[in-house]
């Protein structure tokens, strides 16, 4: 009886685990009329020709494809999969991470961050984490940030905020809120005036949103 290809991909995987010259960990195994494309890595040569052979040995594969590459202990780590654990083993050691409400995903070395963290610094602190990481190519950032119930003086936090700043004239700065939505307008004097009204406004509690409207006045 001829063997689908889920149950042909079943079998070559097996039958890389059962070979013992062959480190099957960081190999995938891809069928398509029972054409079997080998992808990953192994350490030597003779590993990559041994997982060849192996996947030969399986009744039903047609052809084979083999896109292996030979990767040495001595260079970096890139593979899709090891990526993501090492963004995600980063986020578990990083306080300000809830490792715990973010999915991460890996494709071709783009990293997509999903989920819902409470503060927006978290949503910052996950994407920058994850940018550190050799491999990665890009980030989609798709962490949202949730809205909790507004301390009913959130402005006022805002302000007060600002009025702690030395650099800033908290005076020329105006806060209106929306729900979980800060719009700040006003002027300025300097770009780094604007950045920490802004820092200030994503410090509140139960900000989902901050909509800088702030005008810098040369």
């Amino acid at each position: 009886m001829k063997k689908s290809d889920s149950e042909l991909q079943r079998d070559v995987m097996a039958e890389l685990e059962w070979e013992p010259s062959v480190d099957h960990a960081d190999i995938g195994v891809a069928v398509n009329d029972g054409v079997v494309t080998l992808s990953g890595y192994v350490g030597t040569y003779p590993e990559k020709m041994a997982a060849e052979k192996a996947t030969r040995r399986v009744a039903g594969v047609k052809a084979i494809a083999e896109e292996i590459k030979v990767r040495f202990a001595s260079q970096p780590k890139t593979a899709d999969h090891e990526i993501a654990k090492r963004i995600l083993d980063l986020f578990s050691w990083n306080v300000f991470v809830p490792a715990d409400r973010i999915t991460v995903k890996v494709e071709h070395g783009w990293v997509t961050l999903t989920g819902t963290v409470d503060w927006f610094y978290q949503r910052n602190e996950a994407r920058k984490a994850a940018g550190r990481i050799s491999g990665v190519v890009g980030i989609n950032d798709l962490i949202k940030v949730s809205e909790m119930p507004m301390a009913h003086d959130i402005k006022d936090r805002i302000v007060a905020a600002f009025k702690r700043q030395a650099n800033l004239d908290a005076k020329s700065v105006t806060v209106v809120t929306d729900g979980g939505t800060v719009k700040l307008g006003g002027s300025v004097k300097a770009w780094n005036e604007r950045r920490i009204a802004e820092r200030a406004a994503w410090s509140a509690p139960g900000v989902s949103r901050v909509e800088d409207n702030i005008v810098v006045s040369f």
